[in-house]
């Protein structure tokens, strides 16, 4: 059985910031697998065009804990929380 933990966050950029989210999103992704910590897909939906949906898959809950002591990682959340709205978190997802 994997230790991956699958977390989903469907966000959209605040008006007239979204090349600044993309930017930040791709430098927290890339700072996340840096560390090991998880690995990242990144969506839009087709409709909306303004909506984003993240899959994160952490590798362990270690490594999630240890993302939240990173200070790369952190400065980058903090980015983000000036340049995008979060509209739903699933944190941990069970394969059934």
């Amino acid at each position: 059985m994997s230790q991956e933990i699958l977390s989903i966050a469907i966000f959209e950029p605040v008006a007239g910031s979204e090349e600044a989210a993309l930017a930040s999103m791709k430098d927290l992704t890339a700072a996340l697998a840096r560390g090991g910590y998880s690995r990242d897909s990144l969506y839009r939906d087709e409709k909306s065009h303004t909506q984003y949906v993240l899959l994160r898959y952490w590798k362990s809950e270690a490594a999630r804990r240890a993302a939240l002591e990173d200070p790369e990682v952190l400065r980058c959340w903090a980015r983000l929380a000036h340049e995008v709205r979060i509209l739903k978190v699933l944190e941990t997802l069970e394969e059934i």
